[in-house]
């Protein structure tokens, strides 16, 4: 069957993006078509269409949102221009559907978090019109963001992120979001959690991945300690800064050796006002930290900076990876370095303790602040290589186990119609 996949973008490393991909991969090796339609897509989300209006980025959606979240009422003018871009919204799903003619709709987290309320609001009707069979594949809803409270829709808000409607079914990503959804809207939902590729071997270093450390200004005295998670405050960066100064300050050293702390992914997404933060940390802490969002994209290629990487470079070339979020959905970055095989730390986030550490997991763990025992078990994860060995292919075999491509296709084939 034809499936339409429908997001605000399909672009760039965000999980939703990564995710949404890696379910595309699976629904092809089912035997089926898959189609996209966003606001802004990539070569990955491809074959497709893209309507600016659907990226929440957009001026006049952009506009919206500044108007109606941090106050308890909306203009007159404001409702009239959500209705309008609603409106034109409602108009380009139809026509992509009428085009199309997918069997059944997987929309990406743009009917669970309100990035784009116009947006929501258009899905929810379409689909309440049309009544085609849908996926709503929910990332993180708006009551677990302190940024979209107060608001001045909040029965719209209600209502639509997620509708409660009769042809759409509900997947979150891990079990706590499950119990929300049915405590705070009384809808059932199956649980899809993230997944990497296990069955297919990472990829090693070769001519092009090798020059990358080079390119960061990293030498045989560096160790290259990844942050592969976008710029904003719930991923806790600060933490990793900690770790770093903590590591160089170590009585006993590095054996000769200096971590570098290098971020990967891109600021802007809430602003660029934590990134400078962090800047000023590392520099009071004296901290190597190189942000480096310009040099990675989802696949290498070329750009006026020079090489650009992909993300798999910079784990094929790093040497640990932090991974000190305050809250996430899931944890795309520690399945990831998993699969990398490298060893990481993990702030023992909500959705990390009830769904990943049971399984059993050898990581440096920390549960809100790096401590010395925090700080000596990550540098015996540098320095020890029988014991970073030990903990990496453990890992990986665990993941194998609970989070592969192979461990949740029969979940989502039963999803289909």
């Amino acid at each position: 069957m034809r499936i339409a996949m429908i997001s605000t973008r399909f672009a760039g490393l965000d999980g939703v993006s990564l995710e949404a991909g890696k379910w595309a991969t699976i629904f092809r090796r089912l035997g089926h078509e898959v189609v996209f339609l966003a606001g802004l897509r990539d070569a990955n989300a491809e074959p497709g269409e893209t309507v600016p209006e659907m990226h929440f980025q957009h001026p006049e959606v952009a506009a919206i949102q500044q108007a109606v979240f941090g106050r308890h009422r909306v203009e007159p003018e404001v409702g009239r221009a959500l209705e309008a871009l609603a409106q034109r919204l409602r108009q380009a799903l139809r026509t992509f559907l009428e085009r199309w003619a997918p069997a059944v709709v997987v929309v990406e987290n743009a009917l669970a978090i309100p990035m784009n309320i116009p947006l929501g609001m258009a899905l929810h009707q379409v689909l309440a019109e049309t009544q085609l069979p849908a996926i709503g594949h929910h990332h993180d809803f708006y009551w677990e963001r302190e940024r979209f409270f107060p608001n001045g829709l909040s029965q719209v808000l209600r209502e639509t992120f997620p509708p409660a409607l009769p042809n759409l079914r509900h997947v979150v990503i891990n079990t706590l979001a499950r119990l929300s959804l049915k405590e705070r809207r009384g809808l059932d939902s199956v649980v899809v959690p993230n997944v990497e590729d296990f069955a297919r071997a990472a990829p090693g270093l070769d001519a092009v991945s090798r020059g990358l450390r080079a390119e960061l200004g990293l030498g045989p005295d560096h160790f290259f300690v990844l942050q592969p998670t976008r710029v904003v405050p719930r991923k806790g960066i600060e933490h990793a800064l900690d770790l770093v100064a903590e590591l160089n300050r170590h009585p006993r050293g590095l054996a000769g050796r200096q971590a570098v702390l290098v971020i990967s992914h891109p600021a802007g997404d809430e602003g660029y006002a934590y990134l400078r933060s962090l800047e000023a940390r590392a520099r009071a802490q004296q901290v190597p930290l190189i942000y480096a969002a310009g040099r990675f994209g989802p696949r290498r290629g070329h750009s006026p900076g020079g090489t650009v990487y992909s993300l798999a470079d910079a784990y094929t070339a790093a040497d640990f990876v932090t991974y000190p979020s305050l809250y996430e959905g899931f944890g795309n970055a520690f399945l990831e370095a998993v699969y990398y095989r490298l060893p990481l730390l993990v702030n023992r986030y909500p959705v990390y303790d009830s769904d990943i550490r049971p399984r059993g997991f050898e990581v440096v763990e920390m549960a809100g602040r790096v401590t010395p025992e925090v700080v000596d078990a990550a540098r015996a994860a540098l320095l020890d290589p029988v014991l970073r060995r030990q903990m990496v292919e453990w890992n990986y075999a665990r993941a194998r186990e609970h989070f592969s491509f192979e461990a949740i296709t029969p979940i989502l084939a039963s999803l289909l119609p």
